[in-house]
């Protein structure tokens, strides 16, 4: 029989390993790229060596400056340009809105997007959450390593989605789950069955009726462990309302994103002190000078630039002729008057990240492939390609408050890789044709490796 001296000494020697073991650096791997682009700066640095350690990166430069450590595994992406990984600030992961018949869409308040939400409501929340993570693993593929999921989750669809990522039981992108959405009463669903509606809406909204509720509705997302809190303002929430949600959220350490388009929503954002205001589409020169003013994010969104509807819409459906004819003139206002947004954001100064809204379904495309091309629009719509990247890279981030993790590759952050074959500050589009992903020190993705 051991000794109690013996098995103690043991014990400790055991302890002193591990604890060996847990402070031991991770796997050593030098990616070499033709460029690497840094979107704060704007510089570029040929050729690039980028050293992990783990899952952070330990140095960045050139050969010399790098040296290869003895054991290191070397990826060699040729002539390739590396960038951060990217960030969607907006999306919704848990839902594919097909677009129904124009019959069924003047059925319905808001009608393009109610038949889809409440299908998804109605959904198993095991079948939803499986179509959930499939989206997810669609983004990280398509380079998007970061988002911010706001809203339409159920009760915790994203927060634990975002802990299956975080634990290694799922593959996808980080996660910033802001669980239910923050609503007035009827903002989105209205008309529904009385005997069911109450059980409907909160499995998918948490409702602001007063300021004690509101502050009682952060707590309840706070309760699910959310990493932001949504709530949705149209001329619905008052400005004590939201002002609530917003101290409260601030006293629990979250950020407040506000979905605001029209002006009267938006000015109720910015008196409310919000931390982002989401779409911002009709914001006015004075408001955008407010939101400089306060640091306030813009979270530009230009999903429905460029006939988005018509593009997701006609494979599916057929529209008549009057129908056709009246989403094209649409299409053209809409591009005009986000092409003007752009330009004065631009000229404003005020902050801006940009997000997808990605929450539809486009035939022919995985979430991923239409979250990209909803993401580089920004640069038809009159923006500098180099300022659409730090969009999705260092100015999301900041937006975030992740900047001192995700944005940018620097030392000590997450070891998030993207690369193109050619060069996205000549042609944007090259994003959408993303060939290496690396989260986290790991490779989700390498096609420049030949067969």
């Amino acid at each position: 029989m051991i000794s109690i001296a013996k098995f103690y000494a043991l014990a400790l020697v055991v302890l002193f390993s591990a604890q060996l073991h847990a402070q031991s650096p991770g796997p050593v791997t030098l990616v070499k790229a033709g460029r690497l682009l840094d979107p704060r700066t704007g510089n570029v640095l040929t050729p690039a060596f980028v050293l992990i350690e783990g899952n952070k990166v330990k140095r960045v430069g050139s050969s010399s400056q790098i040296g290869l450590p003895a054991g290191a595994k070397i990826i060699d992406l040729g002539s390739a340009t590396l960038l951060p990984g990217l960030i969607d600030g907006h999306t919704h992961l848990f839902l594919d809105i097909i677009i129904p018949p124009k019959a069924e869409s003047l059925r319905h308040n808001n009608g393009e997007f109610a038949p889809g939400l409440l299908l998804a409501i109605v959904e198993s929340p095991t079948k939803r959450s499986l179509m959930g993570a499939q989206a997810a693993r669609e983004d990280l593929q398509s380079g998007i390593t970061t988002v911010r999921n706001l809203g339409h989750s159920g009760i915790d669809g994203d927060t634990e989605l975002r802990d299956a990522i975080n634990a290694g039981r799922l593959v996808g992108p980080r996660i910033l789950a802001s669980g239910r959405k923050l609503i007035a009463q009827g903002s989105y669903l209205q008309n529904l069955n009385p005997a069911l509606s109450d059980a409907i809406l909160r499995q998918e909204f948490l409702l602001v009726h007063g300021t004690d509720q509101a502050r009682q509705a952060v707590r309840e997302n706070v309760f699910q462990n959310a990493d932001l809190i949504k709530v949705t303002e149209g001329d619905d929430i008052s400005v004590a309302e939201l002002t609530a949600v917003v101290e409260e959220a601030h006293r629990q350490q979250l950020k407040v994103a506000v979905h605001a388009g029209d002006t009267v929503s938006i000015q109720t954002a910015i008196d409310a002190g919000a931390d982002s205001i989401e779409h911002g589409n009709d914001a006015t020169d004075e408001q955008l000078k407010q939101m400089k003013e306060k640091s306030i994010f813009l979270d530009l969104t230009p999903t429905f630039y460029d006939a988005f509807f018509m593009k997701i819409a006609e494979p599916s459906i057929v529209l008549p002729p009057d129908i056709h004819a009246e989403e094209v003139s649409r299409a053209a206002r809409v591009k005009a008057r986000y092409e003007q947004l752009v330009q004065r954001v631009m000229k404003s100064g005020v902050r801006f990240a940009e997000g997808s809204d990605m929450c539809w379904f486009f035939p022919g495309k995985t979430r991923g492939e239409a979250s990209m091309n909803t993401l580089v629009k920004l640069h038809a719509a009159g923006m500098p390609a180099l300022d659409v990247i730090r969009s999705m890279t260092s100015s999301a981030a900041e937006m975030l408050g992740w900047q001192d993790r995700v944005g940018a590759v620097e030392p000590g952050k997450f070891a998030d890789l993207v690369a193109v074959s050619g060069n996205p500050l000549a042609d944007i589009t090259e994003l959408e044709h993303v060939r290496f992903v690396m989260k986290d020190g790991r490779v989700v993705r390498n096609d420049f490796i030949k067969p």
